[in-house]
This record gives structure tokens, C-alpha cells and sequence, in this order.
């Protein structure tokens, strides 16, 4: 019986090139399934809002469906770490906010590292803050609220929707730019806290324009000021907080999207395309500036602007909240 004579070296070639070949055939069909986008918080709340949106847009062009999931809790490091964990197979992504920045000085015993454990796809909205406060608070402009507030320091109390929310770093921020020391009110996300506004229940609460502006237009609750350096199109009215005497106070609630570390260049870049066309998309443009979205510089729509972005965020939040003493774990 004769053996195969055929080379090894020439065996090893032929083996390698239909490799190449078949990684090239899965990069050009990708992808080949639904793929899905991780949302930390609820459904129905800010992000998962922009997270629907856009992945209803983005499915027209991959060919397949983006799939929300909501996996909320913990200030949103739960899915955050679920994301690293996952298949890095171009499958799963994450959506997340400035919590992203702010994890790794929140959560002290952090199971994963956001600035080396993700890849890394692209920036995707910035949503102005407001300031708004219960209908029938006494202070009708922000200057009476000033006054009100250091009156009754030990009376008034501030909303957010729970430790490591940018609600949350929003009230921080503003009770050390405002002088006065207020009573904090954790809730279980940017929902109840909303509703205990609208109750009466607490006195303010910073909180995103998709949350608050459906409320301001229905007068609903009380708007004291937007958190921006500008004024806003949807509240042309509305003067900053720097403008009523908060000297440089900003706060932006920004979404990035990441992938786990490892996911083929392809993938993302393709995902990341998706997400540029659909951030074009006159039906998604207009619902997001409804709701107050700004959509970022091109720029800053890349790996290297979300990575540039995370960082310098990550040094801004970390001094402000071990200052504020308050830790998530």
C-alpha cells in the first residue's frame, strides 16, 4: 500500500490558505446571525429608549436583527461585566453611559477593568441634563431656588435614580457647586425617581431631556436650569446653570458603545458603520432630537474617539466622587 507523498510543506500551505480563505468568506458574511446590543438599565428608561432606536435602524442595514437585552442592576457593572465575559464573536455589544467612567471609582472591588477589558466601537449620543423640581416647589426661577435651598438645607431633599447614575453624579456635582447640603433620595432607576417627582414625593431632581422633557412641556414638573454650556433647541427658553451663576457647571450624559475584548476588527468596523448610518437616518435624527440627543462630532464617532473620551472622563469623575465619599460596594 502506497502512503500519501505529498509534502508536508505543501500540506501546511494548502491547510493555511483555506483557512485564510474561510476566515475571509465569515468576515465578508458577517453577520450571519441577530446580533445583540446589552443595555444596563430598564426597559423604557433613557438608554434603552436610544438603544431601541437605533438598533431598529442599524437592522435595515446589517441584514439581520440587533436584539436589546436589558441586564440592569448594580449601577449597570452587571452587564458591563456580563459584555466582558461574553463570546468575543461579533455577536454582543454594550451600550453604556458615563457609568462607564465612573465604575472604577464607585465599585471599589470592580470585576473588570472598562479601559483594557473592551474593544472599543464607537460614541454614539450626548443627552443634556435639566434641573427640574416638584410643580408646586416655592421657587419659581433658579436664583429663588438658590435661596430656598440654603433655607431649608435640612428640609429639601434631591432625587436620583441610584449610586453610580449620572443623576446621581449630577446631584453631587451640583450640591458642591450650589454650597448647600441636601438630603439624597436613592431610587431603583431614572423611572421611580421620576415618579416621585411627579408625586410630589421629593423636592429635585437632575435627570436626562429624554426623561424630563415630555413632563416640562406637559408642565407637569418645574425646569430650573439645563446642565449644557448652551442652550438647548428643544428649550430655547431655558438659560444654563453657568448662566444663573454655576461658573463652568457641565454635565452630559454620553453613550458609548463597546464590544469584549478580542472581537475581530471587522465586526466592529461593520457594526460601527451601521451605527454611522443609522445616526443619519432622518426618521432617527429627528426622534433623537426630540427627545434633546445631540449627535457627536465624527470625530468622536470612532474606537479611538470613544477610547480618547472614556479616559479623560474617568480622570474627571474620580477625584469628584472620592470626594463625595459615597461608594456603590
Amino acid at each position: 500500500m502506497k502512503l500519501n507523498q505529498t509534502p508536508v510543506w505543501k500540506m501546511t500551505v494548502s491547510t493555511v490558505a483555506g483557512l485564510a480563505l474561510s476566515c475571509a468568506a465569515s468576515a465578508q458574511g458577517y453577520p450571519t446571525k441577530a446580533i445583540t446590543l446589552v443595555v444596563p438599565f430598564a426597559a423604557g428608561g433613557p438608554t434603552d429608549v436610544v438603544a431601541r432606536t437605533l438598533g431598529a435602524a442599524m437592522t435595515k442595514t446589517l441584514g439581520q436583527s440587533v436584539i436589546v437585552e436589558n441586564k440592569t442592576g448594580a449601577g449597570g457593572t452587571i452587564a458591563a461585566a456580563y459584555t466582558a465575559r461574553a463570546n468575543p464573536d461579533g455577536y454582543t455589544f454594550l451600550i453604556h453611559h458615563n457609568g462607564m467612567a465612573t465604575a472604577p471609582a464607585l465599585y471599589r472591588k470592580l470585576n473588570y477593568k472598562p479601559l483594557s477589558d473592551f474593544e472599543y466601537v464607537s460614541q454614539v449620543i450626548d443627552v443634556p441634563m435639566t434641573l427640574v423640581g416638584r410643580k408646586d416647589l416655592p421657587a419659581k426661577d433658579f436664583k429663588e431656588l438658590m435661596a430656598y435651598a440654603k433655607a431649608n438645607s435640612d428640609k429639601i431633599n434631591l432625587a436620583h435614580a441610584g449610586l453610580g447614575a449620572v443623576s446621581h453624579l449630577c446631584g453631587v456635582l451640583l450640591r458642591q457647586a450650589m454650597g448647600v447640603s441636601m438630603t439624597t433620595v436613592p431610587y431603583q432607576g431614572t423611572g421611580p425617581a421620576m415618579n416621585a417627582l411627579l408625586a410630589g414625593q421629593v423636592d429635585l431632581l437632575c435627570d436626562q431631556t429624554t426623561s424630563t422633557t415630555p413632563h416640562i412641556k406637559a408642565g407637569s414638573i418645574k425646569l430650573y436650569g439645563v446642565t449644557t454650556s448652551f442652550r438647548l433647541k428643544t428649550l430655547p427658553d431655558t438659560p444654563t446653570l453657568a448662566e444663573q451663576g454655576l461658573k463652568d457647571f457641565q454635565v452630559v450624559v454620553w453613550h458609548g458603545i463597546y464590544a469584549p475584548k478580542g472581537t475581530p476588527k471587522e465586526a466592529i468596523d461593520k457594526f460601527g458603520a451601521a451605527l454611522k448610518t443609522a445616526l443619519k437616518d432622518p426618521t432617527v435624527a429627528q426622534r433623537l432630537a426630540e427627545l434633546g440627543a445631540i449627535i457627536p462630532s465624527d470625530a468622536k464617532l470612532t474606537p479611538a474617539g470613544l477610547q480618547t473620551w472614556l479616559q479623560q472622563e474617568t480622570t474627571r469623575y474620580e477625584p469628584v466622587i472620592k470626594a463625595a465619599g459615597q461608594f456603590a460596594d
